[in-house]
């Protein structure tokens, strides 16, 4: 039997697409689309949504249990759609109003409900119940050539990941500047990363993601996450962040 929101299941929503184009409406009388000049361009934003995992709650077992898996994925990333639209909305509003005294919480209501949607989006993708064992090819390289070994990334990345004090995570990142690889430690959803990195690697250190499977014993939830890397999807990521790197590079 399929269970909701894991793959075939009640969420018919594209996997690979974090966003998707349902529209809130919001009132906006200064641009108009000339086809209906009773509606505006800005009467339309992106609306997030929960996307379907590629496999069961269960199919991490015993890495990570199918309990933790249906309410991470079906409660707190979903309760992160739910902020951030509800904070693109309330943004709306108070631009109508031309009322920002709320700007403040506003924004940091933004980032952090984007950041946990965007976060776990890439975390759901980087796990796999065929994964485990090494990268290999250009991303194997690239990992030897920034950390000296596999065995030294490794060790780096859950010691920044058991080093958070607090929620966050730990992840492996693609530097566009230098063209580096980093491991960085992200704290709460958005805090504490250099702008532009792309995250390739992601393991969430929030409480939620682990205490039921391994309560304070985060060291043994950071092992068992090692057995289910889906190392296929950080090499698409790998490759995808070094062909868009310019972007932040100017003449």
């Amino acid at each position: 039997m399929e269970i909701p929101g894991s793959r075939g299941g009640l969420l018919p929503l594209d996997p690979t697409a974090i966003f998707r184009m349902p529209r809130i409406r919001m009132h906006n009388p200064r641009v108009t689309e000339p086809d209906n000049p009773s509606t505006t361009l800005e009467d339309f934003v992106t609306e997030y949504v929960l996307p379907q995992l590629d496999y069961d709650y269960a199919a991490l077992e015993p890495h990570i249990s199918a309990k933790i898996m249906e309410l991470h994925h079906s409660k707190h990333h979903a309760a992160y759609v739910t902020g951030a639209n509800n904070a693109l909305a309330q943004l709306a509003e108070a631009r109508e109003k031309g009322d920002f005294a709320n700007i403040n919480r506003l924004s940091k209501d933004l980032a952090f409900h984007t950041g946990g949607h965007i976060n776990h989006s890439v975390f759901w993708k980087n796990l796999s119940p065929d994964g485990g064992d090494k990268p290999e090819g250009e991303l194997a390289a690239a990992i030897d050539d920034a950390f000296g070994s596999f065995d030294a990334f490794r060790a780096q990345f859950s010691a920044a990941a058991l080093g958070l004090q607090g929620s966050g995570w730990g992840f492996l990142a693609y530097e566009p500047i230098g063209g580096n690889l980093v491991i960085e430690q992200l704290y709460d959803q958005q805090g504490n990363v250099a702008l532009g990195t792309t995250p390739l690697l992601m393991l969430d250190m929030w409480e939620h993601a682990f205490y039921l499977d391994y309560v304070n014993v985060k060291a043994d939830y950071v092992k068992a996450f090692w057995n289910i890397v889906n190392w296929a999807d950080v090499a698409k990521r790998f490759d995808a962040a070094r062909k868009n790197a310019t972007g932040l590079i100017t003449p």
